[in-house]
């Protein structure tokens, strides 16, 4: 495991100046993954999210390049079903599912510095997580003291509405997947090292995860 930097887990607001499923099989010798039909149709995954108190607006996934929208795909990394896979360099993440296909989401992730990459597992997961800032960002961006005790959940909390704790060896990594308010950041390299999604993605990959799932990013 490499660790290049500290991570916060975004660069938000604070710091800033769609997703078409296929559901036909990618191959003929495969059976059709099971996914709901409801989740087909890009108006329908990035409508308005209603969930208790918490409103997330629908996203404009015309304005996200095609390739970042989520969608059934070959699976390239040979790991096993329930197993996350980051690709960083192509900004995708894989959720391999069985029968040799997978589902990808665009992700966003860390700047140069603030990369993480290795061979973990996803210890637990929140719904509408708190956001705490670390010291070392605080540090940085002294504006963000008033979060020290963290940043009650909501549609803008740069973790957005559910979050995926990586653990190494039982230690956390400080490291998460997460949603993000900012989809128009999905593809980009602009993050303190964690990988974002667009909030409606995360609420889906969420869904499918298994408990204890492997993640491997690199």
């Amino acid at each position: 495991m490499a660790v290049l930097g500290i991570a916060g887990c975004t660069q938000t607001a604070f710091e800033l100046p769609t997703m078409e499923i296929d559901a036909m099989p990618t191959s003929g010798i495969r059976p059709q993954i099971s996914i709901d039909k409801s989740v087909t149709v890009p108006d329908v995954m990035y409508a308005a999210v209603q969930e208790g108190p918490y409103s997330l607006p629908a996203v404009p996934y015309q304005k996200v390049p095609v390739q970042f929208r989520r969608q059934i795909v070959v699976d390239p990394t040979g790991e096993q079903p329930g197993t996350i896979v980051v690709r960083l360099q192509e900004r995708f993440l894989y959720l391999v599912q069985p029968g040799g296909d997978a589902i990808r989401y665009g992700v966003g992730i860390g700047k140069d510095g603030f990369l993480w990459s290795g061979r973990a597992n996803i210890q637990y997961k929140k719904e509408w997580p708190r956001w705490t800032p670390p010291r070392e960002m605080i540090q940085r961006k002294p504006e963000l003291a008033k979060y020290q005790n963290g940043m009650d959940p909501g549609p803008q909390n740069p973790l957005g509405a559910r979050a995926l704790y990586i653990f190494k060896d039982g230690v956390d990594t400080g490291y998460r997947i997460h949603g993000s308010p900012e989809w128009w950041s999905i593809g980009q390299s602009m993050s303190s090292g964690c990988v974002r999604l667009i909030n409606q993605d995360i609420i889906d990959l969420y869904s499918r995860v298994p408990g204890k799932a492997t993640v491997v990013v690199g």
